[in-house]
């Protein structure tokens, strides 16, 4: 079983050589890769929570596609969404190594001396009924966060700079019910609270986790926000993974602005100090416009006084692809802006961006034309330059 409070950490020696830059500019990145256990078995099978391990050694295509993907693009900085913590360390280690450190496409390989990965809630169970079925404690809809088995659905973080271990911080254990003014979902049959209240002491916010890593470049850190909250569909009209959804992001925004109500998974209270350079990055799964928008959840995070939003990557792709106004800006193929990447608009400056999605007519779009070539989702990046 995977412990659920203590992160696991890793960092490694250069393999190649190490990457070093004199400047404090950076390409700061999201990509949901879809390297999670059920992309990796037939349909109708059962779910083999070794399937992403069992992948990576059989030089499997779409994990072969989605390194090509981040050695054309090549950020410093990366979060991995969607990859599977069981088998943690030889999982990311093969996937560096065996993908990513050889060239791909006749692309050059790409070397990321440091690395995090980490427990999270997807898949731990809980003897609740979560989803008010009539059925407590399935591994699934009554988990802490939906998953066939603990650590499915997990996040990985790449870093060509130094990741300062000692001051990550995590809050997966932070529980939902400590949330001041948490959105409870009220069951619409009994119009009652959805979550006994023996259920609403247990259950953790974060459907996976939320990280904070600071990273050194050079002479200057930056701290690199990770989460991936749940999608806000797959329920009733209750809308509880909606309001699980606004209130994950929700976390986000109180963190930077340091609500003295956080702790992490050490019991260290509070978010980020006053003047603090950081990144958002994530699926967050919500978009701001469109026939998915949530905008009530978005502008949490888009209109926060504290986050520079006014840059938002684009492609030719999408918007060669689908007519609406906004499709230069979609990340996923389900036709919505749900990845982000987010800077302070204190000591940062963007200076570019954009989200990996060739046009139908370019020989690179081999790598996205499917789930099965790569994900459902898009890199998403921005340069960025640390003041």
């Amino acid at each position: 079983m995977i412990k659920s409070i203590h992160a696991v950490l890793f960092a490694s020696v250069c393999l190649t050589t190490c990457f070093t830059s004199h400047a404090n500019s950076l390409r700061v990145a999201t990509f949901n890769v879809s390297m999670d256990a059920s992309n990796y078995v037939k349909k109708g099978q059962d779910i083999d929570k070794h399937a992403l391990s069992k992948a990576l050694s059989n030089n499997h295509q779409q994990i072969k596609n989605i390194a090509e993907i981040i050695q054309r693009v090549r950020p410093d900085v990366l979060l991995l969404n969607e990859f599977d913590y069981i088998d943690a360390e030889q999982g990311i280690n093969v996937f560096r190594q065996n993908y990513l450190m050889v060239s791909q496409g006749k692309q050059v390989a790409i070397d990321y001396p440091y690395f995090f990965i980490a427990p999270v809630n997807t898949g731990m169970p809980t003897p609740f009924d979560l989803d008010n079925d009539g059925i407590k404690g399935r591994y699934q809809a009554d988990a802490q966060g939906f998953g066939f088995f603990e650590g499915h659905y997990g996040m990985a973080v790449l870093s060509r700079y130094p990741i300062d271990l000692d001051k990550v911080r995590t809050l997966q254990t932070f529980k939902y019910r400590d949330m001041p003014n948490a959105q409870m979902p009220i069951d619409p049959k009994t119009a009652e609270n959805w979550y006994s209240e023996e259920e609403w002491q247990a259950i953790y916010l974060s459907s996976k986790s939320f990280w904070d890593l600071p990273i050194i470049v050079n002479d200057k850190t930056f701290h690199l926000l990770a989460s991936h909250p749940t999608p806000p569909v797959f329920d009733g009209e209750e809308d509880r993974n909606g309001k699980r959804n606004h209130d994950e992001i929700r976390l986000i925004a109180d963190y930077i602005s340091n609500a003295d109500y956080l702790y992490d998974d050490k019991g260290q209270q509070g978010g980020l100090p006053k003047n603090t350079r950081f990144v958002i990055v994530g699926d967050l799964n919500a978009a701001p416009e469109g026939d998915k928008a949530r905008p009530a959840t978005t502008d949490q995070l888009l209109k926060h006084e504290l986050i520079d939003a006014t840059y938002i990557p684009k492609s030719q792709g999408a918007k060669r692809s689908y007519s609406t106004p906004y499709a230069a800006s979609y990340t996923a193929a389900w036709q919505a802006r749900v990845d982000y990447v987010l800077p302070s608009n204190y000591a940062i400056e963007v200076s570019g961006g954009g989200v990996f999605w060739p046009a139908k007519t370019s020989e690179l779009y081999r790598l996205i034309k499917d789930r099965n070539a790569s994900s459902d989702h898009r890199l998403v990046w921005l340069d960025i330059n640390l003041k």
